[in-house]
């Protein structure tokens, strides 16, 4: 089994930056790929970005520029570091992880990933 665990989210101004951490334990050695996932009010779940154990990453196109995942395999956390934050982004945003990136994916029935964060919330006032 494995746990993912965010933390980092709130409240920031339009313009600001915030970094969210997610901490991996448990079977990790199952996990070869780690994204963020975020959902606003009203609205369907989306990727975020995707990050390899590699290192590879992949952004939507949404936050391309403006968002960074990385990732501390020492520390087994993966980050998202948002910058230029828009009212747009305010969502909750997901930790999730799976056995390859080809299991990290939305369709038109929702996303999927082998495992979620419990999410948490991110507001962007403008």
């Amino acid at each position: 089994q494995v746990r993912l665990v965010e933390s980092g989210g709130g409240l920031v101004q339009a313009g600001g930056s915030l970094r969210l951490s997610c901490a991996a334990s448990g079977s990790i050695a199952s996990i070869n790929a780690m994204a963020w996932y975020r959902q606003a009010p009203g609205k369907q779940r989306e990727l975020v970005a995707v990050i390899n154990n590699g290192g590879s990453t992949n952004y939507a196109d949404a936050v391309q520029g403006r968002f960074a995942i990385s990732r501390d395999s020492a520390k087994n956390t993966v980050y998202l570091q948002m910058n230029s934050l828009k009212p747009e982004d305010t969502a909750t945003y997901y930790c999730a992880g799976a056995k390859s990136t080809e299991l990290i994916y939305c369709a038109g029935y929702g996303c999927y990933s082998d495992y979620w964060g419990q999410g948490m919330q991110v507001t962007v006032s403008s």
